[in-house]
This record gives C-alpha cells, structure tokens and sequence, in this order.
C-alpha cells in the first residue's frame, strides 16, 4: 500500500460522509475512505453509547413532513399567543406524529507509523431516525411551551423496525474540537498545554511557602523546594501511551483496544485537553479489591482479564480507566512485587510500580 498523501481533515470527510447512501453505509463507509485517502488502513469500531440528536420533525401518519419541529412548534405557539395548554387541546385531537434521531458512537483509526501514537482517530455518529410518537402526550397537559419545544416523553428503549424511516447516516461528532485527530499531534498538545499552564503559575509559585506550626515554632519551606517536581509533570494522557509502549501491550495497536473520547475546548479563558480512553473490549465482571483477597488471587484474576480481553498486562490499563479494575488491585500488586511475593513481566513490573508511585486514572 502507497504512504498516506495527506491526513484525513473534517471537510474532506464531511463530503466522504454525505455521499454515503443509508442503504449501503455500513458496508461503504471504509470504502469510500479508502478511496478518498489513499494509503490508509481503516478500522472501525463501535460503541453502544445511545444518544439522541435535538433535531426533531413533525410528520403526518403517511410520512408527509410538516417542518422541524421547534420552529413549526414555535409558529403553533403564536397562534394561540403563547398558551401551551391551548396548542396542547389542538394537537391532542390530531393525529400528528415526532421523528428523532438516535446515533451511537463510532470510530474509525488508521495507523501513521508504528508508534502507539501513530494514528488518526476518526469520531463518528451512526444514526437512524425514527417515528417516536404522537406529537403531544394526550395524558398529560405541559406545564409550558418547552414540554412542547423538547418533548421528552416519547422515547421507549427499543422502537419497531417499522417506525424506522430514515438511515443509518454517518456524521462527525463534535466531541468538544475531538472529531479527527492525529494522536501523536494531540498528546504533543497536551504537554504544550499543561506546560504552559504551569510556567505561567511561576512568579506566583516562586514566592509561595508553606508554613508549619509546631512545637519547635514556625517552620517555612518554599513551595517548590517541596514540590520539586512541579514543572516536570507529565498529563495522564502522556502516561497512558508511554505506559503501552514500556509494556507487554506494545505489539497490539492502541486503536484496537481503545477509542478516546476527546476534549479541546476552552471554558472561562482556560484550556482543557485531554481525553477519556473508552475500552473496546470489556471484561465481563468488574474485579474489585475485597478484604480477603491474597496477592496471589488477584494476580489469577488479572490474567483471566487479560485472557478474557485478548491484551497482555490489559488489566492495567482497564484500571486506569478507573471502572473494570479497581485501582486498590494495582496497589496490592504492587506492594507484592515490592515484597518479592509474585512476579509480572519485567516491563509491566517496571510500568506498574511507576504508577504506584504516581498513581493516575481516568
């Protein structure tokens, strides 16, 4: 296969994406990528995270489509000078109907270099519309126009196939500036980040100490003679993937196990970046730390996840995730490595105790 010429960027997909057709998407969709960028291996994952779209519609029994909801809602309103309760009284007699659209996450990751860094992440919605029901609930008179602007109400866990009227269409996610990112290029951003953020907190830093009272009198010690360290941190997000590459995860691809929920966004003048790494493959029980487990119990349980899972030293990195591996397990490891009880493969001890002495998570 050719190098890659250019990296995937958010016009160009947009226009991969719309020319998809609901019936064929599934099946197209990594064709037409392929096609549109050239040298590329695309791999797609899914993850069942329902959600709902705002984005509703007013149709008649037969289909027929009156316009999008809040604005036709919003010109029904008008009619009866803002009452709800008398729209609601119209409507109810009726027999017009809401669609929505609901979309799971999906995503699609293509390797730049044999790095655990190296690849494009792609963050997808599936959707599908669907008729959710009656445009009011005839049972239940709304308190005000937003119980009509943004029904609730309707949605049921599993709707027929025959109420399916539109779909799957695939779209970009916004995820906060997080719909197509290089990876390597991202963490680079983290660092820069996190950097920046604390050189600025410097001349501050510099004249702050931290005073003891005790016995012997007042005790003062400069803020960063006791935190040396301060400017040398390294954002968990840097962690996560330096922790694979020292690893017995090392040979798998990042990507195959992990989708990364991804954040760039900035909320009263300050910058957030990072991501939450969502597992692709999950255990089928959590493994919590209880009161009577031995070192020895919980190194049997950490290889069955890691059988169970298809990931050398996974367990790890399901712990840093912070839901299927309670990080009290890592711990007790750790202090059975330390204490010569058990025994992990030299790169993952080395990783392990690291993390054991700067514990991060997710």
């Amino acid at each position: 296969m050719t190098a890659p010429a250019r990296l995937p960027d958010a016009a160009s997909l947009e226009a991969v994406l719309a020319g998809l057709h609901p019936a064929s998407a599934d099946a197209a969709l990594l064709p037409a990528l392929a096609a549109s960028f050239p040298g590329f291996e695309f791999g797609f994952a899914q993850i069942d995270d329902d959600y709902w779209r705002d984005t509703r519609s007013v149709i008649r029994p037969d289909g027929t489509r009156l316009g999008e909801l809040r604005p036709w809602m919003m010109a029904e309103l008008a009619k009866e000078n803002g009452d709800a309760s008398a729209v609601w009284k119209r409507l109810k007699e009726t027999d017009l109907q809401i669609t929505e659209w609901r979309g799971t996450s999906a995503f699609v990751s293509a390797p730049t270099g044999p790095g655990a860094a190296d690849y494009v992440q792609i963050a997808l919605g599936r959707e599908i519309e669907w008729r959710a029901g009656r445009i009011v609930n005839p049972d239940y008179r709304p308190w005000g126009e937003e119980e009509l602007l943004d029904p609730g109400w309707p949605r049921t866990d599993q709707l027929p196939d025959s109420d399916r009227l539109a779909g799957p269409v695939y779209r970009l996610l916004g995820r906060a500036g997080g719909a197509v990112v290089h990876v390597r290029s991202f963490l680079d951003r983290c660092d820069r980040v996190e950097r920046g953020k604390r050189e600025a907190k410097r001349p501050e830093l510099e004249r702050r100490v931290i005073r003891e009272v005790g016995p012997g009198g007042t005790r003062e010690t400069p803020f960063l003679e006791a935190v040396p360290d301060y400017f040398g941190f390294v954002p968990r997000e840097l962690r996560f993937f330096q922790d694979w590459e020292e690893s017995s995860a090392r040979p798998q691809r990042v990507f195959a196990q992990w989708a990364l929920d991804i954040r760039d966004y900035t909320h009263k003048g300050e910058r957030e970046v990072g991501f939450i790494p969502r597992p692709l493959r999950s255990p089928k029980e959590r493994l919590l730390m209880t009161p009577d487990a031995s070192v020895h119990l919980l190194m049997e349980r950490i290889e069955a996840v890691d059988r169970e899972i298809g990931l050398p030293f996974g367990w790890f990195f399901l712990m840093t995730h912070g839901h299927w591996v309670d990080p009290d397990v890592g711990l007790a490891i750790a202090q059975g490595l330390k204490a010569q009880r058990v025994r992990l493969p030299d790169p993952d001890a080395g990783v392990l105790l690291r993390w054991a002495d700067r514990t991060y998570g997710f």
